[in-house]
């Protein structure tokens, strides 16, 4: 039976050309800092985003563990959305190595405004920890892939400003973010002190992540990630991939984000499964089913090779990526339409 991977845009697999581009690769020692695909690639996502310096990690989440553990410092507060990723799916990483507290902060679709984020700024008393940095995702996962507009990094970068705090972006899929909003990665990059993005996700490279910053910031993170482990070796092979992903799979985000917005339509139509249109942005939908009846909904539509994740009782998240074309997506809505669910 044939399967439709729909679980995440982490299950992409290197295209025949990229792997061509990761077999050709020029190689070295990249903890020597002498990988000269590496320092490529390096000096490609400097230029992309706009920052001085960017260094390639292993995983999106040691990229942002890094980003908390250089900026955030021990013993003070970060401020991320309630339903951040770095608080829910990075293992306690924030409070248990880099030594920082998350406070949650609500907001509407994955947004913090200023007055959500105002009451949480701790004072200057000497006996609490204090607010060092806000740390936003942009695309947000679980609000659904919505991105960040102008206007809202505006105002949480003149925030920032106002009580000398840092921002940090997790930029996992910036590029989806890119995509959407129309605007270029250097310029959502400059309302941050720092940024990581996936190559792995929507972009289809098989492993690795930027942080990108100031040179003091990346010289900093450099040490860091030799003592996370994350210091490696030959790597060029595996930022050749990078390389070839950005130079080629930027501009198809835009077909992984109109199929997802026609399998959201799609499952919008079932009676008892419902969807909210209008955060359907990017890559990401989350469909809602009665409480309690998302797994066994995910298990009919599994058993047709249809492949979701229930991430709740009522909820099931889709991830459209290059792993599936718009025909199968075609081909999917087929089966749906056809499925007692």
């Amino acid at each position: 039976m044939k399967q439709y991977e729909l679980r995440s845009d982490t299950f992409t697999k290197p295209t025949d050309a990229m792997r061509k581009a990761m077999y050709e690769a020029e190689v070295g020692d990249d903890v020597y800092a002498e990988d000269k695909t590496v320092n490529r690639l390096q000096d490609m996502c400097s230029e992309l985003t706009g920052k001085e310096a960017s260094l390639f990690v292993p995983s999106g989440s040691m990229a942002n563990l890094i980003a908390l553990y250089v900026a955030g410092g021990r013993g003070n507060e970060v401020l991320m959305h309630e339903q951040a990723h770095t608080i829910h799916h990075e293992v306690g990483g924030a409070a248990a190595v880099a030594g920082c507290m998350p406070i949650s902060v609500p907001g509407d679709r994955g947004i913090m405004k200023r007055s959500a984020m105002e009451p949480m700024i701790k004072k200057d008393d000497y006996d609490i920890a204090h607010t060092s940095m806000i740390e936003v995702e942009n695309t947000h996962n679980f609000a659904g892939g919505i991105y960040w507009r102008k206007d809202d990094l505006a105002e949480v970068r003149a925030f920032a400003d106002d009580y000398g705090l840092k921002i940090h972006m997790d930029g996992a899929r910036l590029f989806n973010a890119v995509t959407a909003s129309g605007m270029s990665a250097a310029e959502i990059s400059s309302y941050t002190d720092s940024v990581t993005f996936c190559l792995s996700k929507g972009l289809g490279a098989p492993v690795g992540s930027m942080l990108c910053g100031t040179k003091e910031f990346i010289e900093r993170s450099r040490v860091v990630r030799k003592m996370l482990g994350g210091g490696m070796r030959q790597a060029g092979i595996l930022a050749a991939a990078g390389i070839y992903a950005l130079e080629n799979h930027v501009d198809r985000l835009a077909v992984d984000h109109a199929n997802c917005l026609k399998l959201a339509e799609t499952l919008d139509a079932f009676p008892g499964i419902t969807v909210d249109l209008s955060k359907v942005e990017t890559n990401i939908v989350f469909a809602y089913t009665a409480d309690g009846q998302a797994s066994s909904v995910n298990e009919k539509m599994a058993s047709k090779g249809v492949r979701a994740i229930a991430s709740a009782h009522n909820e099931i998240r889709f991830v459209t990526s290059l792993e599936i074309s718009s025909d199968e997506v075609d081909e999917v809505c087929k089966i749906l339409t056809n499925l007692n669910l």
